[in-house]
């Protein structure tokens, strides 16, 4: 997909073919279920699995379903004392607490469409207070760089983190992560090991692209993603993605 949310007609087509084939092709994201299956639903992906909120969330999708999809296993932590201790630091920041299926709970508004689904406003103590499958703390002000120095400082325990491209923190449970989520879904379809792949970009797909049998990062990711994995392939401008694809069917 581009950065514009685009999916190329190359790609939807190697994805169509493998799954023709018999080949499991599951979405592995850090979009929360409402916007992943939206997206699979897209690359024409109607019944399998999708691994959503960096692997908090496992949904199974299911034509059938009225939705298109069901929740199949999530996890959730307490975001109190994360949110709280960088609400320190970052008191300007803006805070999203997954609402599962719906949208989030924002501590004030976003970005135009930086966030899918609904959303509503609430106080920061009412966010840091419900159960939670994903926390986004996001700093329009700020840098990764920065965003790295923070976590160093507050120490962030029983949660697992990724920053994202801009000054963007995701929190998850601690212990999860696309990783932990696909070996769940590989043990429930059979499929050995050896028979993985994995294609990813972004901080959040190191512990994927390790997990894999063959981890490929894709030729724009930065120099951490691309040592987690096994080879390199095209960028998201050259339709990286499809070479890999295309050599899984043949």
């Amino acid at each position: 997909m581009s950065y514009d949310g685009v999916i190329s007609d190359d790609v939807r087509a190697a994805v169509t073919a493998l799954v023709e084939h018999g080949v499991h092709v599951v979405l592995s994201t850090g979009r929360a279920a409402h916007s992943a299956t939206a997206v699979a639903r897209d690359l024409g992906l109607t019944d399998g699995w999708a691994v959503c909120s960096n692997g908090a969330v496992t949904v199974r999708l299911d034509p059938d379903e009225p939705a298109g999809w069901t929740v199949a296993h999530s996890v959730t932590f307490d975001p109190g004392p994360a949110v709280r201790a960088i609400a320190l630091e970052l008191p300007d920041a803006l805070y999203a607490v997954e609402d599962l299926g719906v949208g989030f709970l924002v501590s004030a508004p976003f970005p135009p469409g930086e966030l899918s689904g609904e959303h509503r406003v609430v106080t920061l103590e009412e966010l840091a207070s419900a159960p939670a499958t994903r926390v986004v703390i996001r700093a329009p002000r700020s840098t990764p760089e920065e965003f790295h120095a923070l976590v160093e400082r507050v120490g962030l325990h029983e949660v697992s983190y990724a920053v994202g491209w801009s000054a963007w923190l995701d929190l998850t449970p601690g212990g999860v992560s696309k990783a932990s989520a696909l070996e769940e879904v590989r043990r429930r379809l059979g499929v050995e090991p050896h028979e993985t792949l994995a294609i990813g970009d972004g901080a959040n797909d190191v512990e994927m692209l390790r997990w894999a049998a063959c981890g490929v990062a894709m030729g724009h990711a930065s120099d951490p993603v691309r040592a987690a994995a096994d080879e390199v392939t095209g960028t998201i401008d050259d339709d990286g993605a499809v070479e890999v694809l295309r050599r899984v069917l043949a």
